[in-house]
């Protein structure tokens, strides 16, 4: 993948600790790394390492106890809730485990959405493209519950990548689907990053998908193992 020297996101010393008994539980531990413009970034780690969390903070749904995170420049928490709402909107996708679509919108409403809400032009013309490029061209007016779950992850990666984000944060997008539907969607992942150039970060624990990525970020006990040394793939 087409990579620049250009740091899209800049973790430094993040750590997040929530009320917990006495002391608090500490979750993330002086997490610090850079992902570089156009890579393909894998965090790895069993379940419980913190990886979701570390996932939510880059995408500043939540705030951390210590650091900080850069988006092309941006400290991310010197920004207000609707400042980081912006921020995303303008330079952020997301693919989610769970699917995440509105059950009372279509295809078509459910990838038009972020458009709209953007205050984008020819958002139904745009949307229904992006459908069509994953396969769903049929489907533009089928329901959530009326699609199969390959389906309505396919939908769901049309809404990441229709407003061109310049990162996608993708949370084990693979996790409710089959090995062969799995696959498939995330071949259509890949082929639309390179496509578009775009910047990827995906939370896994599955080490043959890791293996797709640039490079791999592993993650245990909310410490990172390799940090900035992370092993290229």
């Amino acid at each position: 993948m087409a990579q620049s020297n250009e740091k899209i996101i800049s973790v430094a010393s993040i750590g997040k600790t929530v009320p917990s008994g006495a002391t608090g539980l500490t979750i993330l531990h002086d997490i610090s790394f850079d992902v570089r413009a156009g890579e393909a970034v894998a965090i790895v780690g069993v379940s419980g390492s913190g990886k979701s969390t570390l996932l939510g903070l880059m995408a500043g749904l939540d705030t951390p106890s210590t650091g900080a995170i850069r988006i092309d420049g941006h400290d991310l928490f010197e920004l207000d809730e609707d400042g980081r709402a912006a921020l995303r909107g303008r330079m952020v996708g997301f693919v989610f485990q769970s699917f995440q679509l509105l059950s009372s919108l279509t295809a078509l409403e459910n990838v038009m959405l972020p458009l709209e809400l953007a205050g984008r032009a020819s958002a139904e013309a745009a949307a229904r493209e992006m459908l069509e490029r994953v396969g769903l061209g049929e489907r533009l007016r089928h329901y959530p519950k009326q699609l199969s779950g390959g389906e309505q992850q396919r939908v769901a990666i049309a809404r990441a990548f229709v407003t061109q984000p310049a990162l996608l944060l993708a949370d084990e997008p693979t996790g409710n689907l089959d090995a062969a539907t799995g696959r498939q969607v995330i071949d259509l992942m890949f082929e639309l990053n390179r496509e578009r150039g775009t910047t990827l970060l995906l939370v896994t624990h599955d080490e043959g998908l890791s293996r797709r990525c640039d490079r791999v970020l592993r993650l245990a006990g909310g410490r990172l193992l390799n940090g900035d040394a992370a092993e290229a793939v």
